[in-house]
């Protein structure tokens, strides 16, 4: 028995260039850099992130539209902090067109140990830009708890998401 090895040489020999579809029919494939199907679509990341360095103690967030390839832009956090069993709200704030809020949530002595909540409205976030969801939607309001434990350090909070699933981490 033959084994043909699949590889871009032997594909492009085949006709198909190095370009593969992958659980769909060609008619489902969109070329690479053609315009979304719709007009709402969020644009591409238009600045570049600024340095962190020499900065004190803060939290900050970045949320990426990963159902799109693109920064969270206009998405609504609430950030709230544990007292009890109880959250109490601190801030509210959206997301610039670089899927960051304009202002740190927390910034030197604001930034105390603790559990924290920050709460996204993803729904409302798809909601906006026109993108057809189920009703009720999978996901609605995404509750991130994590804890602060050194008021000293600087903690990033990078969240993925789409409308079906969300991750997050400590990033630098």
């Amino acid at each position: 028995m033959d084994r043909i090895a699949l590889t871009r040489r032997s594909l492009g020999g085949l006709g198909l260039g190095g370009a593969v579809a992958v659980a769909g029919t060609p008619s489902q494939a969109q070329p690479s850099g053609a315009a979304p199907a719709s007009g709402t679509q969020p644009g591409p990341l238009a600045a570049a992130p600024t340095s962190q360095t020499g900065l004190g103690p803060r939290l900050t967030l970045h949320a990426i539209d990963n159902a799109h390839g693109t920064p969270g832009a206009g998405l609504v956090c609430d950030l709230s902090i544990r007292e009890g069993e109880l959250y109490r709200p601190i801030k509210t704030v959206t997301t610039t067109a670089n899927g960051r809020p304009a202002e740190p949530l927390l910034v030197d002595d604001a930034l105390k140990p603790g559990r924290y909540e920050v709460l996204l409205h993803v729904g409302a976030y798809f909601a906006a830009l026109g993108v057809a969801l189920p009703s009720p939607n999978f996901l609605d309001r995404v509750p991130i708890r994590f804890q602060i434990r050194d008021p000293r350090q600087r903690y990033h909070l990078p969240v993925l998401f789409t409308p079906w699933g969300y991750s997050y981490y400590r990033g630098s």
